[in-house]
C-alpha cells in the first residue's frame, strides 16, 4: 500500500469551517425522565418521615403522590396492553403496589413504583438519545455545494438540488457534497468516516468520492454520480435507522414469561378472594387472604432475582471503563457465541507511526539522520504521515534543520530545500521511475508486502532512503482475540474497509483467521446478517460511523470511547470508555456470571413463593408472616446479586485465562 504526503485539512475560503452542532436530548426534555424524577423525589421525602413514625397524613399524602407521579404512566400503558388482550408486569406491578398499600404495606408499593418508573425513563433516555445521533449524522454531510454551470460560472446550491451529472467544485478543506467521480483536480480526501481508514487517499480523475468526506488542500471537479437522497452517508442513516427498528425486541429472562405468570397470577388472586367468599367466608377475611396472596406471589422477589445482579455487573464494568447501557445489554453480552472487530481504530490505535527505516546504499545516512533529513522536510506539513515522521524524530531528540521553499502537491508529496539539499518526501508511485535501481524498488515492495505505507526520501533527485509507516496495533489485541475466542468457541472475524493486504497482515499478527477487507457499511450489515441467519449471536465492536449499522443490527454492539464517532457511541449497547480492549472479554465474562446468578435467584425466589402460596392455600398463612417471607426471599436475592460488585468479580485478562 502506498500513500502520498501533503498538506491536510487546509481551512476553506473565508475562514475555518464551523463543526456542525451536536444535536442531544437533554434528560428532563424527556416526560418520563420528569415523571420518574418526581415519584423519586417523593418517595425521598416521605421515606424518613414514615420511618421517624410522623403523622400519617403527612407521609401518606406524599406516598400518595409517589404512587400518582411513577405509576400513572405504567399504568397506562398496561391498560392500552390490556385492551389488546396483553397482560405485561407493568400493570402488573402497579397492581400489586395496589394491592400493598391496600393491607398497610405503602412503603413496598412505593419502593417498586419507584423502581418502575425509573427503569423506564431510562430505556426513554436511551432511545431518544440514539435517534439524537442518528439525526445528527446528517450533519456530516454539507448542505451547499458549489456547482459548475455549462459556462464554467459557479452558482451555490443546495446539495439536495444535486442531480445525477452536474459537476461541483470542491475546495481545499471542504466536505464533499454528493457521492461522485473526480473529473479533474488531484487531492487526498479523508474518508475515515465511510470507509474506516486510518489515511487520506489519494483521489485523482476517475476515482470514485463520498459525500461528507474531507478534501485536502487540492481542489477537485467532481461529477455527480448519485442522487442526494441516496448517498452512501444518507444510506447509513437509513440502514441505522432500519435495524434499530427491526431489531427484535430484548427482553430480560423474567419477562419472557410475564405473561403466563400475570395471567395466572390475577386469575389465582381472583379465585382466592372469590371461593372463600362464595363458601359464607367473610368479606374482610377473603379480601385479607387474596391481598396475602397477592403480596407473597407478587413477582417483587423474581424481578430482583435479575435486577440486583445485572445492575452489579454494570456498576462493577463501570469502574473498570465499560458502559453498558442497560440491563439488557448486561443479559445479551452473555448470549454472544461470534465477535466481528473492526480493523482501525479498534484492534489498532488508528494513527500512524513509523515502523522501518530503510537508508539506501550509496546515501551516507543511517537510520537517525535519514529520519531527520525526512522530519526536517516534513515539519511545515499538517498530513498525518508528516505527523508520524515528525513525532519519530521527536521521540528520538533528533535535531531538525529549517524548511526553506516548502510546497506541498497534492497527490505526490512535499519538496522544501535543507541546508542547501532539495529533499522531497513522497509516495515511491512518483518518486521512483520505472528503470530505478532494483536495491531502491525492492524496499519499497518489502515493506508494503509487509502492510506498510511506504514514503520515500529523495535528495538532488537521488532516492537515499524509503521509511515504512503502520497503523499501532493494540498492545493487548492479541491477548483479546486469544481471550474471545475461548470464551465464544470460535476465531474473531475481521471486518474492515482497509485493504485486504494490510487488513490479512494485521490479523496474522493477532491470530484471526478470518477477514473480510474493502467493505463499505452496507457490507458489514450484510455479514452480520448471515451470520445471525446461522443462527449466531454476534458480537460487533467498532469505533465509526460505517461501523454504526452493524454495530446497531448485531446481537450486540460496542463501541471504543476513545476516538469513537458520536452516532457508534449511541447505537452501539456499550461503551469502552477508557479505550482498553482487553475490557472486552471481561465483560462477556462477568455477563455470564451474571446470568448464572439471575438463574440461582430465580430458583430461590420460585421456593419461597412456592412454599408462601402453598401455606396461604392450604393452611392459614399470617399477613406479618407472609410479608416477612417475601420480604425476606426479596433480601436474599438481592444480597447474592451485590456479590458482582466485588473487585474480585471483575475478570482479568492473563495469560492463563487468555
Amino acid at each position: 500500500m502506498s500513500s502520498v504526503l501533503d498538506q491536510r485539512s487546509a481551512p476553506p475560503v473565508g475562514g475555518p469551517r464551523p463543526a456542525p452542532p451536536r444535536r442531544r436530548t437533554r434528560l428532563l426534555a424527556l416526560p418520563e425522565s420528569r415523571w420518574a424524577l418526581a415519584s423519586l423525589v417523593l418517595f425521598l421525602l416521605a421515606l424518613p418521615i414514615y420511618l421517624l413514625d410522623s403523622p400519617g397524613w403527612l407521609w401518606g399524602t406524599l406516598f400518595a403522590g409517589t404512587y400518582v407521579t411513577g405509576g400513572w404512566e405504567p399504568g397506562c400503558e398496561g391498560l392500552k396492553a390490556l385492551k389488546e388482550k396483553k397482560l405485561d408486569v407493568d400493570l402488573l406491578m402497579v397492581v400489586a403496589a395496589l394491592g400493598a398499600a391496600a393491607i398497610g404495606q405503602v412503603l413496598d408499593g412505593a419502593l417498586l413504583i419507584v423502581i418502575f418508573a425509573t427503569s423506564g425513563a431510562l430505556e426513554a433516555v436511551a432511545t431518544a438519545r440514539t435517534a439524537d445521533s442518528v439525526r445528527g449524522l446528517l450533519d456530516l454531510a454539507p448542505t451547499t455545494a458549489t456547482r459548475l454551470l455549462p459556462d464554467s460560472t459557479e452558482e451555490t446550491v443546495d446539495t439536495e438540488r444535486l442531480a445525477v451529472g452536474d459537476t461541483i467544485l470542491v475546495r481545499p478543506g471542504e466536505r464533499v457534497g454528493a457521492d461522485g467521480q473526480v473529473i479533474d483536480g488531484a487531492s487526498d480526501v479523508d474518508q475515515a468516516t465511510i470507509t474506516g481508514e486510518p489515511l487520506p487517499v489519494a483521489k485523482h480523475a476517475g476515482d470514485e468520492v463520498f459525500a461528507g468526506t474531507v478534501n485536502g488542500t487540492g481542489a477537485l471537479r467532481v461529477r455527480v454520480e448519485r442522487d442526494p437522497s441516496d448517498s452512501v452517508i444518507a444510506r447509513i442513516v437509513k440502514m441505522v435507522e432500519e435495524a434499530s427498528e427491526t431489531k427484535a425486541p430484548t427482553q430480560l429472562f423474567i419477562e419472557k414469561i410475564e405473561q403466563r405468570y400475570s395471567i395466572g397470577m390475577v386469575i389465582a388472586t381472583l379465585a382466592v378472594f372469590s371461593i372463600p367468599l362464595a363458601l359464607g367466608d367473610t368479606l374482610d377475611s377473603a379480601l385479607l387472604r387474596a391481598m396475602t396472596f397477592m403480596i407473597v406471589a407478587s413477582p417483587c422477589a423474581v424481578v430482583l432475582s435479575t435486577m440486583p445482579p445485572l445492575l452489579s455487573a454494570i456498576a462493577n464494568a463501570g469502574r473498570r471503563g465499560v458502559l453498558a447501557k442497560s440491563a439488557v445489554v448486561m443479559e445479551r453480552l452473555g448470549q454472544i457465541d461470534t465477535v466481528a472487530l473492526d480493523k482501525t481504530g479498534t484492534l489498532t490505535e488508528g494513527v500512524p507511526y513509523v515502523t522501518d527505516l530503510r537508508p539506501l546504499p550509496g546515501s551516507d545516512l543511517d537510520e537517525s539522520a535519514l529520519l531527520a533529513l525526512a522530519a526536517s522536510a516534513e515539519h511545515p506539513s499538517e498530513h498525518p504521515l508528516a505527523r508520524a515522521v515528525v513525532t519519530a524524530a521527536r521521540e528520538q531528540s533528533l535535531a531538525l534543520a529549517d524548511a526553506d521553499d516548502f510546497t506541498s502537491t497534492p497527490g505526490q508529496g512535499v519538496t522544501a530545500t535543507i541546508n542547501g539539499h532539495t529533499v522531497t518526501v513522497g509516495a515511491p508511485a512518483h518518486l521512483l521511475a520505472p528503470d530505478t535501481d532494483e536495491q531502491h524498488q525492492k524496499a519499497v515492495v518489502e515493506l508494503e508486502d509487509a502492510g506498510r505505507t511506504a514514503v520515500v526520501v529523495v535528495r538532488d533527485g537521488v532516492p537515499v532512503g524509503v521509511l515504512g509507516i503502520a497503523d499501532r496495533l493494540r498492545p493487548d489485541a492479541a491477548a483479546t482475540v486469544a481471550a474471545l475466542t475461548r470464551l465464544t468457541g470460535r476465531t474473531p472475524v475481521l471486518l474492515t474497509g482497509d485493504n485486504a493486504r494490510t487488513a490479512c497482515r494485521l490479523a496474522d499478527e493477532v491470530g484471526i483467521t478470518e477477514v473480510r477487507a474493502g467493505l463499505l457499511p452496507q457490507d458489514k450489515v450484510a455479514a452480520v446478517k448471515e451470520w445471525e441467519a446461522q443462527g449466531r449471536k454476534v458480537l460487533v465492536v467498532g469505533d465509526g460511523v460505517n461501523d454504526a449499522p452493524a454495530l446497531a443490527a448485531a446481537h450486540s454492539g460496542i463501541a471504543m470511547g476513545k476516538a469513537g464517532s458520536d452516532l457508534a457511541l449511541e447505537t452501539a449497547d456499550a461503551v469502552v470508555v477508557r479505550d482498553e480492549l482487553a475490557a472486552i472479554p471481561s465483560v462477556v465474562q462477568l455477563s455470564r456470571t451474571a446470568r448464572r446468578l439471575v438463574i440461582q435467584n430465580l430458583i430461590i425466589a420460585g421456593a419461597f413463593i412456592t412454599v408462601l402460596v402453598a401455606w396461604d392455600l392450604i393452611g392459614h398463612l399470617p399477613l406479618p408472616l407472609g410479608v416477612a417471607g417475601h420480604e425476606g426471599s426479596t433480601v436474599i436475592v438481592g444480597l447474592n446479586g451485590l456479590r458482582l460488585l466485588r473487585e474480585a468479580a471483575w475478570p482479568r485478562l492473563t495469560k492463563d485465562t487468555a
